[in-house]
């Protein structure tokens, strides 16, 4: 059932009950649940804190810590899963869901009261009504009785045969059909609702205790989902305008409080800015090349794009070795005139897209970074885990991002996202220049070869994503295919090449600007249509690994299944 009322029907009733906090590894999880846990430091709350990375995971994790707890807190996990099913819990274990994966499962909506989902239901949800995906049906002929089994069978036969039972049997075919027609639909495609970080915030906010720290968190996760492409612009936009209302409102607060006074420092804005990525960390040139607007309109993988790029440089004025230099390290001058240089040059060189708005957190002198900054730091250490560093230790190194006192941390997060673009890039370049994007007709796919020394980032969900979302962008803008635009693109790479496992993922197209994907269900109607085992452990049903052996037989049938 859904808790609209999250004070009244969540927060009051864990108060004095230890929780147990079960996060997946994305970056609006980890916002939602740095609120969260602020929230349970005013109030002397004790819980665990588990980060899972997928659904074994979080069985695991459950099995491990479910005693003596009452309230299990699920972010951003869970909430497409019949959880009673899967994870068997004592009656008296409540499940607490805040997940922005669409769509719910429908046992959890209409669980009466072990399975409690956090927030309103989205209007673009469509969930179908109880009666007419349950039934109680306990007529005798579903199960066979002693008597009938021992008693005369021409009787049976014939109480079975009359036209009642034929008119019963009837009513229970069609409904079954049109059951299955109705989960077919609600099902058929994977998509993402309002950000989980969001939703915490907006029950901090009821409750009277937000402070700017916690709506810079719900920035960052509301942010994560723009730069993901998981929530439609038009939604984006809107929760943009919410967040800066907000920011205003703490911003102005009267009063002299501890912990305004403790605050001070603190200063969030909303402003006009480029949305070029880590451009004040970065140089000018590396910026422009590597963020996906500029990269797309200047067809920066070809050398005719590097000329292009080099002409816009030289037509904003900015000496090439200013250009190659650290943003901070350029002449003052230079940089309270670069947006201004940008906006002029936008409309001629088409990357119109890369002006907009941000917001940027100050803290003191020296510590000063906008939203998209904190985004791409916090997407490098969560999939930064190797042989050497568990994936719950990049886990704790991105919740460390969020805080304002480990700078370090941070800077780290930031060299370790310019690693990780440079290398999308370099792999998207080689990929377009060699002309490795198949077409299907129903679908483009490309396979990441194993070899190159950075390919290895590739294993992890999010840069294969960014990869893929790149490519397909590119794919779109300089091909002559009218058709590009609505051609989902499949994206697949080595996950483990001693167990010989690839990683598989789906976009929607470019056309789509309501992002839902239908690969989710592709996918493992395709893997029934080849008898292929598919490892969907991952909580977004668009990523699945296989074995590399059964991917061509695998992507042949998707091709079939979607013509």
């Amino acid at each position: 059932m859904f808790v609209e009322n999250l004070e009244r029907g969540f927060y009051r009733l864990i108060k004095h009950d230890r929780c147990l906090l079960l996060v997946n590894f994305d970056i609006d999880a980890i916002c939602a649940c740095k609120i969260l846990q602020l929230l349970f430091k005013y109030d002397n709350m004790m819980y665990t804190l588990v980060p899972v990375q997928g659904v074994q995971d979080m069985v695991r994790a459950f099995e491990e810590n479910c005693e003596e707890v009452k309230n299990v807190i699920f972010i951003n996990c869970g909430g497409t899963l019949d959880l009673v099913e899967l994870l068997q819990p004592a009656e008296s274990v409540i499940f607490y869901i805040l997940d922005s994966h669409r769509p719910y499962d429908l046992c959890n909506i209409y669980s009466e009261d072990q399975v409690r989902i956090l927030g309103k239901p989205d209007k673009d949800d469509e969930i179908p009504e109880y009666n007419d995906v349950f039934r109680d049906d306990d007529s005798s002929d579903e199960n066979e009785t002693d008597e009938e089994s021992t008693g005369d069978r021409s009787q049976t036969k014939r109480r079975r045969l009359n036209e009642e039972d034929i008119v019963k049997r009837a009513g229970r075919r069609e409904w079954s059909e049109k059951r299955a027609t109705i989960l077919f639909n609600y099902t058929q495609y994977s998509y993402y609702g309002k950000s989980s970080a969001m939703i915490i915030f907006e029950m901090a906010w009821s409750m009277t205790k937000d402070n700017l720290d916690m709506i810079w968190w719900a920035i960052i996760g509301s942010t994560e989902q723009a730069i993901l492409g998981k929530v439609e612009s038009r939604l984006s936009v809107f929760e943009e305008g919410l967040l800066q209302a907000h920011v205003s409102r703490l911003t102005h607060k009267k009063g002299a409080d501890k912990q305004q006074q403790q605050q001070s420092a603190v200063k969030i804005t909303y402003d006009k800015d480029l949305l070029l990525v880590l451009y004040r960390h970065w140089t000018v040139e590396d910026s422009l090349r590597h963020s996906v607007p500029t990269a797309v309109s200047l067809r920066l993988w070809s050398l005719r794009g590097e000329q292009r790029l080099k002409g816009l440089l030289a037509d904003m004025g900015l000496p090439l070795a200013q250009s190659k230099q650290r943003f901070s390290a350029m002449d003052l001058a230079l940089r309270q005139e670069f947006k201004q240089m940008v906006e002029k040059l936008a409309g001629k060189y088409k990357v119109d897209t890369i002006i907009g708005t941000s917001f940027t957190l100050q803290y003191g002198y020296k510590f000063k970074y906008c939203a998209s900054d904190i985004v791409y730091a916090m997407l490098a250490l969560i999939e930064s885990s190797s042989k050497t560093k568990l994936p719950q230790g990049c886990f704790l190194d991105a919740l460390d991002c969020l805080s304002r006192t480990k700078k370090d941390i941070l800077e780290s997060g930031i060299e370790k996202a310019k690693l990780m673009l440079k290398t999308v890039f370099k792999t998207a370049q080689t990929i377009l220049q060699l002309k490795e994007i198949r077409n299907t007709s129903s679908f483009l796919y490309i396979i990441i070869p194993q070899g190159s020394a950075d390919n290895f980032i590739f294993a992890h969900p999010y840069p294969l994503m960014m990869l893929a979302q790149f490519t397909l962008k590119a794919y779109v803008d300089s091909s002559k295919n009218r058709r590009a635009p609505e051609l989902p693109l499949v994206a697949s790479a080595v996950y483990n090449a001693e167990e010989r496992i690839c990683i598989m993922i789906g976009i929607p197209p470019v056309c789509e600007d309501q992002p839902r994907s239908l690969f989710g269900r592709a996918f493992e109607q395709a893997a029934k249509n080849t008898n292929s085992y598919i490892d969907a452990d991952y909580f977004d049903s668009t990523i699945i690994r296989l074995k590399i052996e059964e991917r061509p037989k695998f992507l042949d049938a998707l091709a079939s299944l979607l013509t």
